[in-house]
């Protein structure tokens, strides 16, 4: 018997917002991450600035309309105990690409 995937590995189920962007109701987070970047990618949606214009490189993350409703439901403390509160994001401004993490998590159930 295979053993089950554990970790990031791990199948979890996706929030509404997230799983129609990806098409999926249930994905392991480093499959979510690898496809969030992906669109990030083909809609060159990095900036090297805070709330810079796309340019397609940087370690910004400009919110388009597609990603504003994900990036707005994330409002998490971290284990060193820094909140990440992008609940007031608006279309066209930026996170930091080590957002991320605080993003997945909180697109997914509990």
């Amino acid at each position: 018997m295979a053993d089950e995937p554990k970790g990031l590995k791990k199948p979890v189920k996706l929030q509404s917002e997230l799983a129609s962007m990806l098409g999926a109701t249930e994905l392991p987070r480093t499959e979510i991450t690898k496809k969030l970047w992906d669109y990030i990618k083909e809609n060159k949606l990095q900036t090297k600035t805070e709330n810079g214009a796309p340019e397609n490189a940087g370690k910004y993350i400009v919110a388009d309309a597609t990603l504003l409703p994900i990036f707005k439901k994330t409002k998490s403390t971290s284990k060193s105990g820094k909140l990440t509160d992008l609940t007031g994001l608006q279309e066209g401004q930026t996170i930091n690409m080590m957002q991320m993490a605080a993003v997945v998590g909180a697109n997914i159930e509990k």
